[in-house]
């Protein structure tokens, strides 16, 4: 499986996971669980559409602009601050998925157990991590858009040899066409989810 802790070290890691679990109201546990389904559908449908090489490069100037990978240097603050990481999240997600967002969050539900409205935020919070993560690597490596796409490449050769199963199903859920949920829908969700508590 694929965890916080691969993407940003054991302690910071686990604090993410402690922050988001709280933030969503759920069991560490359980959501650590359901990170390990959702980070490697993000990152699996990051390298998908960086394999054709104007995704790459499109994904490699919105780190250059906007994910240098600061948010690393202060997680706490961004998962502290739920109104940037909803809107930093809700676009990100709204470009590597499309209309097949909704789809995603109810795999993931239906497989950890939490509630699709508290996966919608999870994905939604992850989003900006991830591409804080690329742009960390992006500056340290001095990679351009075709460094990029092996890097994701290789990260996603590693999760398919891990016998991650969200693997599959990411490569399923992008292959297919069909209108799925659209970008107001996750937030939609998860907004539903937090007005009924």
């Amino acid at each position: 499986m694929f965890s916080l802790e691969d993407l940003l070290g054991q302690k910071q890691g686990n604090q993410a996971v402690e922050q988001i679990s709280q933030s969503i109201s759920a069991n560490p546990t359980v959501t650590n669980s359901a990170i390990q389904m959702a980070l490697p559908m993000i990152l699996g449908a990051l390298a998908k559409n960086a394999q054709q090489p104007q995704g790459a490069e499109q994904l490699s100037n919105a780190l250059q602009k906007d994910h240098d990978g600061g948010i690393l240097d202060n997680l706490g603050g961004f998962l502290g601050n739920n109104q940037q990481a909803n809107h930093d999240g809700l676009g990100i997600l709204g470009h590597i998925f499309g209309n097949k967002q909704g789809a995603v969050a109810q795999q993931v539900s239906q497989n950890s157990g939490l509630d699709i409205g508290q996966v919608a935020q999870l994905m939604i919070t992850l989003a900006p991590i991830v591409m804080g993560f690329l742009g960390k690597k992006k500056a340290e490596q001095n990679l351009d858009a075709g460094g990029l796409q092996s890097m994701l490449g290789e990260q996603q050769q590693q999760m398919q040899a891990s016998g991650n199963p969200m693997m599959d199903m990411i490569s399923g859920y992008m292959d297919r066409d069909g209108d799925g949920s659209s970008m107001d829908d996750l937030a939609s969700m998860a907004a539903n989810y937090f007005q009924r508590r």
